[in-house]
């Protein structure tokens, strides 16, 4: 196999990273419907405390991203994405199998910490595909990044809760199991993306948090964008912090209810990333698609937290879906503005901010969900954190409609 760049976009290239992207998921998948019910496990059923130390360990999680996504980004502009790929996932199947072990919920933190080390090369991977694409097929591309993570959730949720009704540690021993397969797969099959030419020297300066995001100063809408990026990945933090338990706690669902759930979720983002995205994006363009996201998603939020029941809720999944317009339409307009040995360092430093926003959703959905369910709280309602996350994604669209209005368009290097 070898590591050699290829001078040009090679022919598969998206579709070698498209299935890299994809076991990955999967791997991450299987235990979105398990991990909070083990938390509640250790902590004897008690929801509303395993509703806290949920939110802790997503933070704790997105604390290593903060931190280790610029690194990552950094470090592939230097040597290549191909070894940050394979060298993160590798850490990444031992750590899955540290968390299979955890007789308790210090092991279990120590798991996530590293999980959130070696997790952080996703950026690598959106680097990767704005190497082997033109700019005006980014878009194309990312929303290509964008399917594997739909199709990865299909599978992923369903298997996890299938297998977490049988053993709530099984699923972790798939998730070691698929990431492994996947250094494998890298190793033998992945190509290098990046040209030696187009290669820079590690800094730490652009390293650090505070370093990689100073790119994002450098033009208006980079700065704009990266906020409303931000906003975004606040609220969509919602859904990994408290749907298991609020499912649960509202609909009475088991663990095979939400996989299923979720698999149907990720049928619908994948028909709108892998198909709609392209379409869509080349007959309107990046902005509309970015604000008929951001729109969407609102909808999506809002309609989840005031469902009645769980029917009504399923019908909000087609709304929430077509908010997969909005992730690859802003990520093929930064990526127009920063030169190609630059690439890993923007996806690193909107990693970072995202990574921020990591740091303070886990525990402001958690909290605000243990909050309005608590015994004795003046008012019952398990849907307050959708409703908030509505509410930030709102607020998202009117500064991307600003950002991205055709005045402020920002000039290619």
């Amino acid at each position: 196999m070898p590591s050699a760049a290829p001078s040009g976009p090679r022919r598969g290239t998206v579709m070698f990273i498209f299935v890299t992207v994809l076991l990955d998921v999967l791997a991450f998948g299987v235990l979105i419907p398990v991990l909070p019910k083990l938390v509640e496990f250790f902590k004897g059923g008690d929801t509303a405390e395993a509703a806290k130390l949920v939110g802790v360990f997503g933070t704790v999680w997105a604390v290593m991203q903060f931190f280790f996504s610029p690194i990552f980004g950094a470090l592939s502009d230097r040597f290549g994405r191909r070894p940050v790929i394979l060298a993160s996932n590798f850490g990444l199947g031992l750590d899955f199998i540290l968390m299979a072990l955890a007789p308790n919920l210090w092991w279990l933190f120590v798991g996530r910490v590293i999980s959130g080390i070696t997790g952080a090369s996703f950026s690598t991977a959106q680097a990767y595909i704005a190497d082997v694409t033109p700019p005006e097929k980014r878009a194309a591309g990312f929303g290509m990044l964008g399917a594997a993570f739909g199709l990865g959730f299909v599978l992923g949720p369903a298997v996890g809760g299938i297998l977490g009704s049988y053993d709530l540690r099984l699923p972790f021993w798939v998730a070691a199991a698929l990431t492994l397969v996947n250094v494998c797969y890298g190793y033998f099959i992945l190509p290098e993306s990046l040209a030696p030419e187009n290669r820079r020297p590690f800094s730490w300066k652009r390293a650090n948090p505070v370093g990689s995001i100073a790119l994002l100063r450098s033009q208006p809408q980079l700065i704009g964008l990266a906020s409303v990026g931000f906003l975004v990945y606040l609220a969509h933090a919602v859904y990994p912090s408290v749907f298991v338990l609020f499912a649960s706690h509202r609909f009475q669902w088991t663990e095979r209810d939400v996989g299923f759930t979720l698999a149907f979720v990720g049928i619908l983002n994948a028909a709108v990333q892998g198909g709609l995205v392209r379409v869509f994006v080349k007959r309107f363009g990046e902005r509309p698609s970015v604000l008929l996201g951001l729109f969407f998603a609102a909808v999506g939020y809002a309609w989840f937290g005031l469902a009645p029941t769980g029917f009504w809720l399923l019908w909000a999944v087609p709304a929430g879906a077509l908010a997969g317009l909005y992730g690859p339409a802003a990520q093929g307009l930064m990526t127009k503005a920063v030169a190609a040995n630059q690439q890993g360092q923007l996806q690193g430093a909107t990693a970072s901010v995202n990574g921020i926003a990591g740091l303070i959703g886990p525990l402001l959905f958690t909290f605000t969900f243990a909050h309005f369910i608590r015994p004795g709280a003046s008012v019952q309602f398990e849907g307050a954190p959708f409703v908030l996350a509505a509410l930030l994604t709102l607020t998202a669209l009117g500064l991307a409609a600003f950002i991205t209005r055709p005045a402020a368009q920002p000039t290619a290097p």
